[in-house]
């Protein structure tokens, strides 16, 4: 095991925010993580499991190990009667996988193409886009539990999945993935509802629609309005869409007939984005940082912004939707190191 120390993390999330590591290790097999956390532990200091690094804002300089996961594998199992699992190691990247299952015939995930990150980060933010979430085809997750050091094997139902959450946040720093399992499907139905998606495929036959084709579609639309982090930095959506009590959802629509959102049986998910856009924060750039001039919900790093710079953005934004909407926003991603 090579520990380096003070490593440059620029280059190791989509923020493009170039904090350091005081110490730093990059895994490929469980046996590699179990020694690092080991000396972590021995030396008294805390580790933070890195993947694509593109959930994440650094704050500052990390004190601490900074473990990137780097497990790779690929491989099929239980092939049969037009279904199979998928086992993937942490390390692998999430959209290779998409477009390798999709290219093999296997549908359920292809709508959660062009999402950055690893496979092993996947299942902590429980992925989602355009009508679909990973708990919708994840089978099993495997991982190490840093309370006992052992191997354990979570399942569906043991992940605690809801919008944008798991166990793996609600209990954070205590399991660390290392494999996960997907059930895909020759035959299941594409989920194509979704208003882009709808859009897209107007006029077309569904029917004859592939999982590749699907993809394609999704990163068409994805690109129209989402910027490429390797063109310019960005963590993807910043904050969550927020979910209201039905009735003040109705209330807002008396005084915001456009308002956006997907009202439920006894609550509504209100599209941050249109609360920003409202708020006029759409395309403001402030030398450094700023939010996207196509979408709303993506803070970009314009000229080597720091965590400072993003962080004090994003807590204006919210302070604003706050005060005109009485809507709370919520960060999606998590905040690490020290200023």
């Amino acid at each position: 095991m090579s520990i380096r120390e003070n490593v440059f993390l620029g280059d190791m999330n989509t923020l493009g925010i170039g904090a350091r590591a005081q110490y730093f290790v990059s895994v490929t097999s469980v046996e590699a993580l179990q020694e690092a956390l080991s000396w972590a532990a021995e030396k008294s200091i805390e580790p933070l499991i890195l993947g694509g690094g593109s959930n994440l804002v650094f704050a500052g300089d990390y004190p601490g190990l900074v473990i990137r996961m780097a497990i790779s594998r690929r491989c099929w199992e239980h092939v049969e009667g037009g279904e199979a699992t998928l086992v993937l190691g942490a390390g692998e990247n999430w959209h290779d996988v998409v477009m390798y299952a999709a290219s093999a015939g296997y549908r359920g995930i292809e709508n959660l193409a062009l999402i950055p990150g690893t496979v092993g980060a996947a299942p902590v933010q429980n992925i989602g886009a355009y009508g679909a979430e990973l708990r919708d085809t994840l089978l099993e997750v495997s991982a190490l539990d840093r309370h006992t050091g052992n191997e354990v094997t979570l399942t569906n139902s043991l992940c605690h999945f809801s919008y944008r959450d798991s166990v793996f946040k609600q209990e954070p720093g205590r399991y660390v993935i290392t494999h996960v399992r997907l059930r895909l499907s020759r035959s299941r139905p594409f989920s194509l509802d979704y208003r882009d998606l709808a859009e897209y495929f107007d006029g077309q036959d569904t029917r004859s629609l592939t999982p590749l084709d699907v993809a394609n579609g999704v990163m068409a639309v994805r690109r129209r309005k989402l910027p490429d982090p390797a063109q310019l930095p960005n963590a993807g959506s910043f904050f969550k869409n927020p979910v209201i009590p039905l009735d003040r959802w109705w209330a807002l629509q008396q005084t915001y007939p456009d308002i956006a959102g997907h009202p439920g049986d006894d609550s509504a998910k209100v599209a941050a984005a249109w609360l920003i856009d409202q708020c006029g924060w759409k395309g403001y750039r402030n030398g450094k940082v700023g939010v996207h001039n196509r979408q709303a919900l993506v803070l970009v790093n314009h000229s080597n912004g720091n965590g400072y710079d993003v962080l004090s953005l994003a807590d204006r934004i919210r302070d604003d939707v706050k005060a005109r909407f009485g809507i709370a926003l919520e960060m999606e991603p998590g905040v690490v190191g020290s200023p």
